[in-house]
């Protein structure tokens, strides 16, 4: 997962503050005024949270900071918290194709219609995905099942056609995995 990002918002003293003591702290600072804030989108920063001091219309990820005084220590568990919810949150809805993947309950979902899926098809599901080329056996082998010599020739082929009946059966759908001349891509 990429870095976490704390955005502190106008509030000049409160970034100082966990300035000093960042090597503590398992996120990015960065501070941004007002005309910066709504160009968020545009600076590229993933996995984000914004402390502010009033909630700000049209904007995700933000942790009202209107509840003061508190000690510095009980915010920065706070924003670990507000990081795990935005984490679990992201992770529930991952659209790929037609499909919704929930990370959390290990399922994918067309119309209504549930499926359950193991830990390694899931990241099979995602890594196939996320490759814009088509992925060969051996690319899946390291990547996915972390190689070992012992591992069988034919183990990502018995596991790619296992998953895609388990989907055309559930979803009737054959297209989900597609066979390329040299792997298997997810379009």
């Amino acid at each position: 997962m990429n870095n976490q990002n704390l955005i502190i918002y106008e509030n000049k003293i409160l970034y100082e503050i966990f300035f000093e003591i960042k090597e503590f702290l398992k996120f990015e600072l960065h501070f941004m005024s007002k005309r910066e804030i709504f160009d968020i989108n545009n600076k590229k920063i993933d996995n984000y949270l914004i402390l502010v001091d009033k909630k700000i219309p049209n904007l995700e990820n933000q942790l009202n900071l209107e509840i003061a005084p508190f000690k510095i220590f009980q915010l920065v568990e706070k924003i670990n918290i507000a990081f795990l919810k935005i984490k679990f949150n992201k992770q529930s809805n991952i659209k790929i194709k037609n499909y919704n993947i929930d990370l959390n309950s290990r399922e994918i979902i067309l119309d209504n219609k549930k499926m359950r899926l193991t830990e390694k098809e899931i990241t099979t599901i995602l890594y196939l995905y996320n490759s814009n080329n088509e992925v060969t056996v051996e690319e899946l082998q390291n990547k996915v099942w972390n190689y070992q010599k012992e591992l069988e020739t034919h183990t990502v082929e018995t596991h790619i056609h296992r998953l895609r009946k388990k989907i055309s059966q559930m979803f009737n759908d054959n297209d989900f995995i597609i066979s390329k001349k040299n792997g298997y891509q997810i379009e």
